[in-house]
């Protein structure tokens, strides 16, 4: 059953590897639908006994010196770089997408791990003004304490690690919950901060019932705060369960990003920007482009050119170095995503290309372009999480707002323009957690990531990602 060119899945407690349990899931090829492995699932034991160890993690960890913590994290980084090939290549074996976006994605682990620990130096505690009668007045920024971070299949190695280098870099011990669906990839990670030197119990890894693990986590009075990153409505669970405890979240959920396309914007570089971006992960990223709105004078020379571009990509494994984009992570997305397509032509949405499973091995999906998709399609509404882009028009600014701000989801938006008045307009009055305007690129490494209403609540990235694991004390010292 296993893969010779895949990695071993396995539990990490307490520094330990654990490969060998009573109950065991299995890791598919989503390009082939072949096996590539057997996974661990971690029973009530033994995510108790990574508990224990977290706890123990951390009251050794919050004491170790800023200057071990960031050595640590960057020797542990030049590790990930001198394994990347390997770990790209597991990463695109278990999740499907082109070698050359593996490659980025274990990179990007990399300069998280050394970015967040450069950059906790910078958050310092703040003296407050004198004041007569008293000696002191501080605020402090605490580490929480130990976090159970869950991450989503699309970004299987950097979602993880965005969560864990923060936690990390401010003196947290974290337990680490990835996909089962693409449990290697972040198990890269794992093995770098283990060979760095990263002390027993700051970092766990577990996998299997993700709700058994979910619940035990939350409702143990050992962990201090909850990160998530993956659907709405599991999000919304989570958030409850932790609500009960008291006990703060940090939540990117959904997105169902618009587009806004102005008459004034230099159209054919849209294109191909807009090409390029909804291709990616197979259009699985929560920030993907998805709801294009058009001015009417360039709708035809839009919606058209992109439908050209985008039905001519390559579909295929991402192994394949002429792949330009690979299969969707498993069946059911298949079948959920050509669900939402049928529904949308059923209620009068114009097919411009694709509206179909490829006919072939592996979960593949043509990539497939609406037009004039009327409001009560359910993809108007329900985010596609796949290749579907949807083409709409609008008529004037306050129309394009209108449309854009129209759903639940709040994560992210973009909008293209030659005028300067209009994108300052834009700046304000889309209403997501992050704004692209003539370009897609949303998330940086100093910047904050996060959505508003459905979208979830909190930060990660950037300072405020590093916050989020942080705890305020005040402390007053009068004078006797």
């Amino acid at each position: 059953m296993q893969n010779p060119d895949y990695a071993v899945p396995a539990l990490y407690i307490n520094g330990e590897w654990i490969t060998e349990t009573a109950r065991k899931g299995e890791v598919w090829n989503p390009a082939t639908e072949e096996v590539l492995a057997s996974f661990p699932f971690a029973d009530s034991e033994l995510i108790d006994r990574a508990l224990a160890s977290s706890a123990a993690g951390f009251e050794v960890w919050r004491k170790t010196s800023y200057e071990e913590r960031v050595d640590i994290m960057h020797r542990a980084a030049n590790i990930i770089r001198e394994n990347a090939e390997q770990t790209a290549r597991h990463m695109t074996l278990e999740l499907g997408k082109p070698l050359v976006d593996s490659k980025a994605e274990v990179e990007n682990c990399a300069t998280l791990l050394e970015w967040f620990a450069n950059a906790a130096a910078d958050h310092n505690d703040r003296t407050l003004p004198e004041m007569a009668g008293f000696a002191d007045r501080t605020v402090r920024k605490e580490p929480i304490g130990p976090v159970a971070a869950f991450a989503s299949w699309n970004f299987p190695a950097s979602l993880a690690t965005r969560k864990m280098a923060a936690a990390i870099a401010v003196g947290c011990s974290v337990i680490v919950k990835p996909a089962k669906e693409t449990p290697a990839s972040f198990m890269a990670v794992v093995h770098a901060l283990d060979e760095a030197g990263l002390p027993k119990g700051v970092l766990n890894l577990l996998m299997g019932d993700s709700s058994e693990i979910s619940r035990k986590l939350i409702e143990s009075p050992i962990i201090r705060k909850i990160s998530f990153t993956g659907s709405t409505p599991v999000g919304q669970g989570l958030a409850a369960m932790a609500g009960q405890q008291a006990k703060p979240c940090v939540m990117e959920l959904g997105g169902h990003a618009p587009v806004l396309i102005f008459k004034d914007a230099a159209i054919e570089k849209v294109i191909a920007l807009s090409v390029t971006t909804k291709s990616r992960n197979a259009g699985q990223v929560c920030i993907s482009p998805t709801r294009f709105f058009i001015e009417e004078e360039v709708f035809d020379q839009f919606s058209e050119g992109f439908a050209k571009a985008f039905g001519a990509l390559r579909v295929g494994d991402g192994m394949d170095t002429e792949t330009q984009m690979g299969p969707l992570a498993h069946s059911r997305r298949v079948s959920d995503v050509d669900a939402l397509v049928q529904d949308a032509i059923e209620q009068g949405a114009r097919l411009l290309t694709g509206g179909k499973a490829l006919d072939r091995p592996g979960n593949f999906y043509a990539p497939t372009v609406l037009a004039d998709v009327p409001d009560c399609a359910r993809i108007m509404q329900e985010e596609p999480f796949g290749p579907i882009a949807i083409m709409n028009r609008f008529n004037g600014y306050d129309d394009a707002i209108e449309k854009a701000n129209n759903t639940d989801f709040a994560l992210a938006s973009y909008a293209f323009t030659g005028s300067q008045e209009t994108a300052d307009n834009l700046a304000t009055d889309l209403d997501s957690g992050k704004v692209g305007i003539n370009g897609y690129p949303v998330v940086f490494l100093d910047s904050p990531l996060g959505g508003r209403r459905m979208s979830g609540y909190g930060s990660e990235g950037g300072y405020e990602g590093l916050d989020a694991y942080r705890i305020v004390k005040f402390v007053s010292q009068s004078e006797i």
